[in-house]
């Protein structure tokens, strides 16, 4: 942001480098303070502009659709949660950007039983044209977000969501949780339909999680990768071409970059991942929307 209005040339020209890199990108999600100073009309915007982008150099998109154009203050019905949400998701799709179903502050705050967020998700899934991508976002990221799916407990919110994503499997490509907890991340793998993927969200314990184990592995949908993208590319094709031994020392002077940039209070992580773009040279000042550098948000 510059004087209150985004850089548009910046912003995507990170984009494309990301792309070059191999990446695919993740638009106007948390990272971006979608929800946290990021407006739906600005993320609109981003969207649109970013899904332009990816498309005149073959990159590969995918944004977030969520219900941040409800006030937050004020209490919402499910029916007015689950028009937002189709709002959000038939323009994501309307851009030709694959659709990340964002957790929703709104749900959380509205739901009284899992039954609740079994039927929101329900209704959405079943319109969506393609499959999409859910989130799952732990309340230390965003504490608006604690007891998601109806249990503040992980392990039966973790039945809720599961049950979900059985019943709509082939409108689910994927699942990102970010709960730092590579324990729990194991086990809702290895749950996971064999056509889902769970994409991982742990910025604590990534390289492993990655590698995956004899069930399977993790696709990885990483917030630590804005900070460290090159390192990140160079890791995987090592580890494309079996090389595993490379792969892990690459990865492993990050760990603790990552794990210092996502230390409590993780929500303010933003922080740190823009402030590593100033000093990588992709912006020329260390400014966030609203002022948030100087907030810790």
């Amino acid at each position: 942001m510059l004087g209150g209005d985004v850089d548009w040339s910046s912003t995507l020209s990170y984009r494309h480098a990301l792309w070059k890199l191999g990446f695919g990108v993740a638009e106007a999600m948390d990272t971006a303070q979608r929800g946290m100073g990021l407006s739906w009309e600005t993320a609109k915007e981003l969207i649109a502009r970013s899904s332009i982008e990816a498309k005149a150099c073959g990159g590969i998109i995918a944004s977030g659709a969520g219900t941040d154009q409800l006030e937050q203050k004020q209490s919402h019905t499910l029916d007015a949660i689950i028009a937002a949400y189709e709002e959000q998701a038939e323009y994501v799709e309307s851009k030709g950007s694959k659709v990340i179903l964002m957790a929703s502050r709104a749900l959380a705050k509205a739901a009284r039983t899992p039954e609740d967020y079994k039927a929101v998700y329900g209704r959405i899934l079943e319109q969506v044209k393609e499959p999409v991508i859910l989130h799952w976002l732990g309340d230390m990221f965003d504490p608006n977000l604690v007891g998601y799916w109806g249990d503040e407990k992980a392990e039966k919110a973790m039945d809720v969501c599961l049950e979900v994503i059985h019943q709509h499997v082939d409108k689910v490509d994927g699942i990102k949780i970010s709960l730092l907890d590579k324990g729990k991340e194991i086990e809702m793998r290895n749950r996971l339909p064999k056509s889902v993927r769970m994409y991982t969200g742990d910025d604590f314990h990534y390289p492993e999680l990655i590698s995956g184990d004899e069930n399977r592995y993790s696709d990885a949908l990483l917030g630590i990768f804005d900070a460290i993208a090159p390192a990140a590319a160079s890791a995987f094709q090592a580890l494309d071409n079996g090389d595993t031994a490379t792969y892990e020392r690459i990865f492993a002077p990050t760990v603790p970059l990552a794990r210092h940039i996502f230390e409590s209070p993780t929500y303010a992580y933003k922080t740190g991942i823009v402030f590593m773009a100033y000093l990588n040279g992709f912006q020329n000042h260390f400014r966030m929307i609203g002022g948030a550098e100087g907030q810790g948000q």
